[in-house]
């Protein structure tokens, strides 16, 4: 792997990654790679002026945080190719990124080459992981009771504010009125389709390596992400005939909010806020054009031995040991 340029992305507000992004990046540049370290959360998006200003994408991104670091980094690396390597720390659950006792940085005469050592020796594997993009179409002049929907096309003016946003995890639809019954009605079409209408908290839509976020919580399956494929998972939903379901990877999903003009709908992707629908609005969600590519360092990496970690399983109800199997 070439090593010339990195950027150093760290979970803002975390001491810990701070504290570790130091080292990593005297490292780095005691190694002769350029570094660039910039913080990233919820309130702090250093991605769009990293593009903007630097000449060319780094050969890799290096993610000291938790999840919700990586995700921002997956969603604006990606369409560039941006290899990422992440390392848990500040974080929580951590299902995208390895333990930090991998982060082994100088060669301290053990067997186990340093991690630059590992990088530049091409010592790693790299995953692909789909993606999901969305588009907002505005103001086709559907009412609540409309039966014929004219199509009208995406003015130019929207073209920024309503996409394409990408999603790593998924996207999901909320009301986004505090004040009234926190529910709303949601049409979804598959492939030109009506399937369904969802009356409940809102709608999920992940991919594979979202579906232990989120949908999951809201009792959605779990995939494998070497599987390409779209889960839709309601959130709460008024009716014991809505259930999740998967769909293949390139489906075309048209989600339309219904209802009084006063029940607005929230998009968020990956737990960001994206965007907000009015009645008559549609969301337009399709597999992503490029993966993000993640870096795994394990020699035999098992998904199962992750879920089984993150989430308890197989071990003892009373006890919380592992059986003797």
């Amino acid at each position: 792997m070439r090593l010339e340029k990195v950027w150093l992305i760290v979970r803002c507000g975390s001491r810990a990654a701070q504290l570790q992004a130091r080292r990593c990046a005297e490292d780095l540049r005691a190694h002769g790679i350029g570094v660039i370290v910039a913080a990233s959360g919820l309130a702090q998006n250093p991605f769009p002026a990293l593009l903007a200003t630097e000449p060319a994408p780094p050969d890799l991104a290096l993610v000291l945080g938790g999840d919700g670091t990586v995700l921002g980094a997956a969603r604006h690396l990606a369409p560039h190719g941006v290899p990422i390597l992440s390392f848990n720390v500040g974080g929580h659950l951590g299902f995208l990124t390895h333990e930090r006792s991998l982060l082994r940085l100088a060669d301290d005469g053990s067997a186990e080459p340093s991690l630059w050592q590992r990088l530049l020796a091409d010592r790693f594997a790299l995953e692909r992981r789909m993606m999901l993009e969305a588009r907002i179409e505005r103001g086709d002049g559907v009412s609540a009771t409309a039966t014929v929907r004219t199509r009208a096309p995406i003015a130019a003016a929207d073209v920024d504010a309503d996409g394409p946003h990408g999603a790593l995890n998924d996207f999901y639809f909320r009301p986004c009125l505090d004040e009234v019954s926190p529910t709303c009605l949601l049409e979804l079409e598959i492939d030109g389709e009506v399937v369904d209408q969802y009356r409940g908290d809102g709608l999920i839509i992940a991919t594979p390596t979202g579906s232990t976020g989120y949908a999951m919580a809201a009792g959605g399956p779990i995939l494998h992400p070497g599987i390409e494929a779209i889960v839709v998972n309601p959130i709460c939903p008024m009716s014991l005939s809505s259930r999740a379901v998967v769909v293949p990877p390139r489906s075309r999903l048209t989600v339309w909010p219904l209802g009084e003009s006063s029940r607005r709908v929230k998009l968020w992707k990956d737990g960001a806020h994206a965007s907000l629908l009015d009645p008559g609005d549609r969301c337009v969600v399709q597999q992503g054009p490029h993966p993000a590519l993640l870096l795994q360092l394990e020699q035999s990496p098992s998904y199962y031995r992750t879920l089984t970690h993150k989430l308890h399983w197989a071990g003892s109800l009373t006890n919380g040991e592992a059986s003797s199997n």
